[in-house]
């Protein structure tokens, strides 16, 4: 590849480009037609960021060790990457009795409707086939402790 690119080419990306998916025939709209989530990408510092909030640090010996909370990690991910519905929202986290968004993915969705979602959301991130599935068990996982296996 000797073509020469121009570093203008990488000040102005294309902007990616949110997707809407139905995750399940539950959530219908007022026609009665599924009602789709809308989801968008998760950048590598936002999701550096998840990282870094969902990293559990503690003393060990009298060492620190961090280990990454990945139950944490796949719902600040779930609740970063849908636009709609916005489980950030007072009124849907108040009609699915919770206070925290981070737990209202796992109240409102089916284990296999919040891995279709994760995986849809790895997908459009760009992250591999094989972290998303290794996501997509940390999903299940995530719906078993909150009560929705």
């Amino acid at each position: 590849m000797s073509s020469k690119v121009d570093l203008t080419a990488f000040l102005h990306p294309a902007a990616a480009e949110d997707q809407e998916i139905v995750i399940s025939t539950r959530f219908r709209g007022e026609d009665g037609a599924p009602a789709p989530f809308r989801i968008r990408a998760v950048t590598q510092a936002e999701n550096e960021e998840l990282i870094r909030l969902s990293t559990r640090r503690r003393k060990v010996n009298g060492r620190t060790e961090e280990e990454l909370d990945k139950v944490a990690y796949s719902r600040r991910m779930v609740v970063a990457a849908t636009v709609r519905p916005d489980f950030r929202q007072e009124e849907l986290c108040r009609a699915y009795g919770v206070m925290d968004p981070l737990e209202a993915p796992g109240k409102m969705l089916l284990t296999g409707e919040y891995t279709k979602l994760s995986s849809a959301i790895m997908e459009l991130s760009g992250l591999t086939e094989r972290l998303s599935a290794a996501l997509e068990e940390i999903a299940s996982s995530t719906n078993n402790i909150s009560g929705n296996a």
